[in-house]
């Protein structure tokens, strides 16, 4: 008999400064059974460092043809697709095809650095891409803030993010391996 995912819900209060957006936004997310706490959680952290009114969670890892989370405008077209871990690179030109600006938000210590020098070189040309890493602390921390009902705040500032609960808060760690080199085509 197959697992069925888990229903978590979050309430997630986004306060960016920097770009002037003030919003509570009500995320139900379907946790595949074989999804870790540490990954929903940086699916809900991409989310809050890119909300926007039109950004929906994809099908993630039950569905190879679609990100973690993308952005649509009206007409169809892909704004920004958004995955969470370490894409080959194969998925990654096929997403840069696919849409405006794609970002990726690795994560996993050691390993991750491995799949970066293996996979950055073949992806260095995708000018629609930003690859992030993840530090190991901001995974941890962000794990722990897991649960079937959160509460959650996420603030933007200067460049910098910090997420926070009722009673944790901590900054986000993020190390830019790679920037977009052009603007939205």
């Amino acid at each position: 008999m197959a697992l069925k995912a888990t229903i978590c819900k979050a309430a997630l209060r986004v306060a960016n400064v920097d770009s002037h957006y003030y919003r509570d936004h009500a995320l139900t997310l379907a946790r595949h059974p074989s999804e870790t706490d540490e990954r929903m959680m940086l699916r809900i952290l991409a989310f809050a460092l890119h909300a926007d009114d039109a950004l929906q969670f994809g099908r993630g890892i039950s569905a190879d043809d679609e990100p973690d989370l993308w952005q649509k405008d009206l007409t169809g077209v892909i704004e920004a697709w958004i995955d969470v871990g370490q894409p080959d690179e194969k998925r990654i030109r096929k997403a840069c095809g696919r849409a405006r600006q794609v970002f990726i938000f690795s994560y996993g210590g050691h390993d991750a650095g491995k799949w970066w020098h293996r996979t950055g070189p073949g992806v260095e040309r995708c000018e629609n891409l930003t690859v992030h890493h993840v530090a190991q602390a901001t995974c941890k921390d962000m794990a722990s803030l897991s649960g079937r009902n959160m509460e959650l705040q996420c603030t933007i500032q200067d460049g910098h993010a910090w997420m926070a609960s009722d009673d944790v808060s901590f900054a986000v760690e993020l190390v830019t391996l790679k920037t977009a080199t052009a603007g939205v085509r």
